[in-house]
């Protein structure tokens, strides 16, 4: 049997409000069909979720996983509500309207923007690399009653090894590029390769102000942490560089993931 889950929006907003008509069949069709997918799942498919604080290696890891285990479909939220708002789907215009009033974009909104990309690798058997939600183990909670997380990574980086790794980051304003004085340094000190303009240092990249975050990060995703180990589905990884961390991740989901799965 089947149940949706809906979850009330209290909006006041008149942006907000218009487009809630408008996107709610899309969304209860798309949840349903997203729902009608997972009841009966590829008993080889997973969802693995990746935790850490900002600036501790989870796009590294991610991105040695992918190449790893080529079942993986990587899914990013940050990155697939860029571009629904970008391409002005009825999901980003919604999304877009919580976000131009300075409000977080609701929990199911999130969840069936996750959905809509997923859904169709589900349907071939892929697995799910679940990447910048949930982000509070509310979240979590409303998760798990779409789809079943069955490994989680938590990616346990000192704070003083990330306040480092993000203090030592330079920019060039106008290109965006990236200098670090530590493994990819400037020709020259404290200018860009190209123009020679000089090298700024980003306001929240300054050591008080990462700290600040990761407190920030650490208080809310502490629960979340909590939340999977209790569920028995979580591994924590403790050390400051990727490259030495990694082979016990790909060791643990070798455990974890038939040896099909691995290139």
């Amino acid at each position: 049997m089947i149940t949706l889950q809906f979850v009330r929006r209290n909006v006041t907003s008149s942006c907000c409000q218009q487009f809630k008509s408008a996107t709610s069949m899309n969304i209860m069709s798309r949840s349903f069909m997203s729902t009608m997918s997972l009841s009966h799942p590829e008993e080889d498919s997973h969802f693995l979720l990746i935790l850490g604080k900002p600036g501790g290696g989870k796009g590294t890891i991610s991105g040695k996983i992918l190449k790893d285990f080529s079942k993986f479909h990587h899914v990013s939220t940050g990155d697939l509500l860029r571009q629904h708002v970008r391409e002005k789907t009825k999901i980003g215009k919604e999304a877009k309207c919580y976000m131009d009033e300075g409000r977080l974009v609701p929990d199911k909104l999130m969840i069936d923007l996750v959905m809509d990309d997923a859904t169709p690798y589900i349907d071939e058997g892929k697995s799910l690399l679940l990447d910048g939600f949930p982000r509070t183990s509310e979240q979590a909670v409303a998760l798990d009653k779409i789809v079943d997380v069955d490994l989680v990574i938590n990616l346990d980086i000192p704070t003083e090894t990330i306040v480092e790794r993000i203090a030592d980051r330079w920019i060039h304003p106008a290109s965006g590029r990236i200098y670090s004085y530590s493994y990819n340094p400037p020709k020259e000190n404290g200018v860009d390769d190209i123009t020679g303009e000089e090298l700024v240092q980003r306001e929240d990249d300054k050591p008080d102000l990462v700290r600040r975050r990761l407190a920030q990060y650490e208080a809310v995703t502490s629960p979340l942490v909590d939340y999977y180990e209790e569920k028995g589905v979580l591994k924590t990884f403790h050390g400051t560089m990727s490259d030495i961390i990694y082979p016990e991740v790909r060791k643990w989901l070798h455990d974890k993931v038939p040896e099909t799965e691995d290139d």
